[in-house]
């Protein structure tokens, strides 16, 4: 059974644009101890009342990682500068590679906005290898049907596996590195033990409900970042639960960013405000 290396609580909300109220559960500012993974925003649950206004983030870079949106409420539009562009609604991913360089908005939809409601949702970072960093951008628009469902033993629950794999079930996301990414639903009073790769980082996060997550109890909007030694994770539900789980191969690498890029050096981050500052990401018509 992997050991918890430590536990995040009690992280306070801040905004991300006017759409999405989020709480950050670890940022790469605080060390690549979750390598690959750089950062995990927590948005909501927060209701919207019906407004006109266009309500998220507008124009703005990224370079060297990917970023992968989940949607648990509410309705998502994107848009980017390799001509991509979609709507998603709950259940659905979005996976940006941003790699050499991409420019995107995000805005709730202008149904979402008009009709009001709750959003809510999680928006992680994933790093790329110094050598994918170069690679051209591309996006993933994957929709709820398309992942399979994991149903656990003894009734405990179901996961929906977006990337990698647990037992038959591959997940439809194409990663650059070797990750799992698990969206679990547990059954009150159940017990789910889930093998996971031995050496890769492994975060849990309780998004609804409390589980004993081997030795410790974590509550909503709790996480816990487990040893890399070990296989085996043992989640305990309280009561019906809502948890993600993501397992990682670390990639070792430096890692050195500042604002939406992240490279392995500092002359590397120059190079990318000085591409963006001249058109070399595109740019929104």
């Amino acid at each position: 059974m992997k050991s918890i290396q430590r536990v995040i609580r009690d992280v306070p909300q801040h905004w991300v644009g006017d759409g999405f109220p989020v709480r950050s559960l670890f940022s790469y500012a605080g060390g690549n101890e979750f390598d690959p993974f750089l950062l995990l925003d927590y948005a909501g649950p927060h209701n919207f009342a019906p407004d006109e206004a266009k309500r998220g983030v507008g124009e703005h870079p990224h370079r060297g990682f990917e970023t992968v949106t989940i949607l648990y409420q509410g309705e998502l539009e994107h848009r980017d500068s390799s001509g991509s562009q979609g709507t998603i609604g709950p259940g659905d991913v979005q996976w940006m590679t941003a790699a050499s360089g991409v420019v995107h908005e995000e805005f709730h939809s202008r149904r979402f906005a008009k009709e009001g409601g709750t959003l809510e949702m999680v928006q992680l970072w994933v790093n790329l290898r110094s050598t994918d960093k170069a690679a051209p951008p591309k996006y993933q628009d994957l929709r709820d049907e398309q992942f399979p469902r994991f149903s656990l033993p003894n009734d405990a629950g179901i996961v929906r596996v977006i990337a990698g794999q647990l037992g038959d079930a591959e997940g439809p996301a194409s990663t650059f590195s070797p990750i799992n990414l698990w969206d679990i639903q547990l059954t009150g009073n159940a017990t789910a033990t889930l093998t996971v790769p031995a050496g890769h980082t492994c975060v849990v996060i309780v998004q609804k409900g409390s589980v004993q997550v081997n030795e410790s109890l974590i509550h909503a909007v709790e996480l816990a970042l487990l040893e890399r030694s070990g296989d085996e994770v043992v989640l305990e539900a309280e009561s019906d639960s809502r948890v993600l789980l993501m397992t990682g191969e670390p990639l070792g690498e430096p890692v050195v960013g500042q604002g939406p890029f992240v490279m392995n050096t500092r002359d590397e981050i120059r190079v990318a405000i000085a591409d963006y500052q001249a058109g070399k990401m595109g740019r929104l018509d």
